[in-house]
């Protein structure tokens, strides 16, 4: 019920959209950090930096679905709290191995992330008159937060190896 009223409020999707987005842009922004060895620990400390910043924002959402689903039973609150943060940190260390092993994940990652973004922001009740009289919009901004994630993220890589490279 919480949820539902939250997500009532006008801008609440636009700021959670944009904190997507920023997100994204930091898990691209980070991936290039140093070389070699150093390239490789610094990608993952950014990696799990930007998971331990996505899981805390999104960890409100997860802990209101469990309140939801538990209907005021204390106990089954607990146990869905106790079941779901092993499970979140279970996938945050495999997507961390996956990430190693295969970077082209970190790309898709950060614009699905961007993606969702984008859809987030178009789903706010401030502009649900717009995209329902233009359903194409919700599809667009998806798309554009996808884009702007990787493009952004990889310029502000690139300005950032220009600068390690310059001192």
């Amino acid at each position: 019920m919480v949820a539902v009223k939250l997500l009532a409020l006008p801008f609440l999707q636009i700021v959670g959209g944009l904190l997507l987005l920023w997100i994204g842009v930091q898990l691209l922004g980070d991936e290039d950090e140093g070389e070699g060895e150093t390239k490789q620990t610094g990608s993952l400390a950014a990696a799990v930096r930007t998971i331990l910043i996505a899981d805390l924002v999104m960890s409100l959402d997860n802990v209101i679905a469990v309140a939801a689903a538990a209907q005021g039973s204390m106990v089954l609150l607990v146990a869905g709290l106790a079941i779901s943060i092993p499970l979140v940190i279970f996938g945050s260390t495999l997507m961390i191995k996956l990430m190693e092993r295969f970077p082209i994940i970190v790309l898709l990652g950060a614009a699905l992330i961007g993606w969702v973004g984008g859809e987030t922001i178009s789903s706010d009740v401030f502009l649900r008159d717009t995209v329902a009289a233009n359903p194409w919009l919700h599809y667009v901004s998806a798309a554009i937060g996808a884009v702007l994630v990787v493009v952004v993220g990889k310029a502000l890589a690139a300005r950032a190896g220009k600068q390690e490279a310059a001192h």
